[in-house]
């Protein structure tokens, strides 16, 4: 059975509480199971955080510029970046107890020196957020660290991802690409899941996933069953809380289903072959026809093709078997609308 790589993106929907992180990691280490099935099923692989240098965020005129919305947290957009931000060491603090709930930890590192971070952990993988996919430099700073590397694609064309592998693989080849559309929330006419099987095709190299934006959980299953390796979802305790991604994330019920669902298609997925499940004998057994009698037939008859039909349970003749029963003399009398075995005839 093949493991989808499950990524709940905290991102900063923690809302710059340490205490909401460690909640929302909690939520995705949670257990899953299917009541219909009595399964228990794999939780979520990981939890991811994002992590800016301010220093190298915006313009000196945008980080000063009066952010006057219902999302803000500051009155200028530095202000509100600064209350937003984690430092290392509380990424650390997160990264701990994310381990110790059994869940890898992604970073997404925005500029160069968030890589400070790493003097006190390393993440088991690092992400380059869309925006960052033609940032050369933090590219290149971050295959240095030969942590595996998450590529999103939501604002990049061929060229623009041919240009981030071409840098990456001159000192690094653990490499995941993710199809995604940076439109929050992304509307369903230009989710285009077709990408998925054009970067399967294109870079056979690399593990392909899916970074989703959209309301619910039906595209990320989609993406699933289309081959996706690795599922990422932003997260959150609560979709009415303040911030801008809350509202398009999943909360707490749609996160169990939506890894619910994920897994249980992991397990539907089977191999590339038709053949009749041990599980379905009994339903065959009572749905299924066999050859039957169509009237009274007497002992010593010989069975016509006029003589039979088919009637349900299906643990005798089948009609493919009927040279088996046609020409054969009745060695008991059959009633009619009574399945006909191999017993009742002569051999």
């Amino acid at each position: 059975m093949k493991n989808t790589y499950i990524i709940g993106e905290i991102g900063q929907n923690h809302n710059g509480s340490v205490d909401i992180a460690k909640l929302l990691i909690d939520v995705a280490s949670r257990p899953i199971h299917d009541k219909l099935f009595d399964n228990d099923l794999k939780h979520m692989d990981a939890v991811k955080l994002t992590k800016r240098d301010l220093n190298q965020e915006l313009s000196a005129s945008q980080m000063s510029r009066i952010y006057d919305t219902p999302n803000s947290f500051g009155k200028t957009y530095g202000e509100h970046r600064q209350f937003l931000e984690l430092n290392d060491e509380q990424h650390f603090e997160c990264y701990t107890y994310a381990k110790e709930k059994g869940l890898d930890f992604v970073e997404t590192l925005c500029a160069v020196g968030c890589l400070s971070m790493l003097k006190l952990f390393k993440p088991d993988k690092l992400k380059v957020a869309s925006r960052d996919l033609t940032n050369l430099p933090l590219l290149e700073a971050l295959a240095e660290t030969k942590i595996p590397i998450i590529l999103s694609t939501g604002m990049a064309g061929q060229k623009e991802l041919d240009e981030a592998l071409n840098l990456i693989t001159k000192s690094h080849s653990d490499i995941s690409i993710l199809h995604c559309v940076s439109e929050y929330p992304t509307q369903y006419k230009n989710v285009n899941l077709k990408t998925i099987h054009f970067l399967q095709k294109n870079y056979p190299n690399y593990k392909v996933g899916y970074s989703d934006h959209t309301i619910g959980i039906a595209t990320p299953l989609a993406a699933v069953a289309m081959g996706a390796e690795i599922i990422e979802k932003h997260i959150t305790v609560d979709r009415q809380m303040k911030g801008t991604d809350q509202a398009g994330s999943l909360a707490i019920d749609g996160i169990y289903r939506m890894v619910r669902d994920i897994r249980n298609l992991e397990i539907s997925m089977g191999e590339e072959a038709m053949f009749i499940e041990d599980s379905v004998k009994a339903a065959r057994v009572k749905l299924e026809r066999s050859i039957a009698a169509k009237k009274n037939l007497k002992e010593g008859h010989v069975i016509t093709e006029d003589d039979i039909f088919m009637l349900s349970p299906g643990d005798g003749f089948k009609w493919s078997e009927k040279d088996k029963v046609i020409g054969q003399t009745l060695t008991k009398a059959i009633n009619k609308d009574e399945i006909i075995y191999s017993h009742n005839l002569s051999n």
